[in-house]
């Protein structure tokens, strides 16, 4: 059982994703609710280091569940992977009274967060991260935004395709999982979805199948590259070489971190916010909120880090079925 926290500081790390403010919002007017007091972190661990540490209260996340980013801001901090680092960042909250700490962010955040914790900082991770590569949950902040950005803008992009009786390589985000090239490629009827977890480089594959459905009498043909893979340029002139179809590449980017949260962002992110906080009201550290089976739980950090994650089979069966 760890200390009992009576103030709270909330910061979000790592990439950026819609509905991370709408858990900052939950974790501040929980903690309110609660008789803490809060404490929000400017620019992630680098903030925390650098002491950027503001007051918050009810008023201070007013108007933010619909707006996209992190009123917080967020950043990468080489320095907090050192123990030194970490030590530092231990004395810092305890130099301004945050015995509570709610980390929103991806597997590195919750290897910071673990950091604090074994340094007497009692800590939650709450995970937001576009790519749904956390191993312990069923659901990130901020997927199901990107996922709908990308799929609307892919399917502006199918139209010009068509018109032209082209090929489109269109790059997705999501790192080194594809789970929004996954979801995008289905969602978007997409003839061929190259996932990282799955692709074994046989670019020969997908320029066959390409003379395939032109054979069949397709005119358009429209390819998901997810980003771990990359080099959808040379892709598409590759691609155009051997089949002498027009083909164009398409980065989506970083649109797919911004805009307007979804329904569903704002409010599981506001649920694991409030879930973060009931937690440390309760004593416990260590820990990060997941929604697996249909249920908000919690694991330690240790069990979550440890966890591995794939690409469902059954989809990614379904997925080549559907694309031809």
């Amino acid at each position: 059982m760890a200390n009992e926290v009576n103030t709270i500081g909330v910061l979000t790390s790592g990439g950026d994703a819609p509905g991370m403010n709408a858990a900052i919002r939950a974790v501040v007017r929980t903690a309110i609710a609660r008789g803490k007091k809060v404490k929000g972190i400017r620019r992630g661990y680098q903030g925390l280091l650098e002491e950027d540490i503001i007051d918050m209260d009810a008023h201070s996340v007013s108007d933010i569940i619909q707006r996209g980013g992190t009123i917080l801001y967020t950043a990468r901090c080489e320095d907090f992977t050192t123990s030194q680092g970490q030590q530092r960042g231990a004395d810092i909250c305890r130099k301004h009274g945050i015995d509570g700490l709610v980390v929103i962010g991806g597997d590195g955040s919750f290897q910071g967060a673990q950091k604090l914790s074994h340094l007497g900082i009692n800590t939650i991770g709450v995970p937001g991260t576009i790519d749904l590569d956390v191993a312990c949950t069923d659901y990130t902040i901020g997927f199901d935004t990107a996922v709908n950005t990308a799929m609307e803008a892919i399917d502006k992009i199918r139209d010009t395709s068509t018109s032209h009786e082209r090929c489109s390589v269109i790059e997705v985000m999501g790192r080194r999982a594809g789970y929004i090239a996954l979801w995008t490629g289905i969602a978007n009827g997409a003839e061929d979805i190259l996932l990282p977890e799955r692709y074994d480089n046989n670019e020969e594959a997908v320029i066959e199948h390409i003379r395939q459905t032109r054979q069949r009498g397709k005119k358009h043909h429209i390819v998901i590259n997810a980003e771990g893979i990359g080099d959808s340029y040379g892709m598409a002139t590759r691609i155009e070489e051997a089949t002498g179809m027009e083909t164009r590449a398409a980065i989506l980017g970083h649109m797919q971190r911004g805009g307007s949260p979804t329904c569903k962002d704002r409010m599981y992110a506001s649920i694991m916010g409030a879930y973060a906080v009931d937690l440390l009201c309760e004593g416990k550290s260590d820990r990060v909120v997941a929604y697996a089976n249909g249920e908000y739980v919690d694991y330690s950090i240790d069990e979550a880090l440890a966890m591995t994650k794939d690409i469902d089979e059954y989809q990614f069966e379904v997925s080549k079925n559907l694309a031809r």
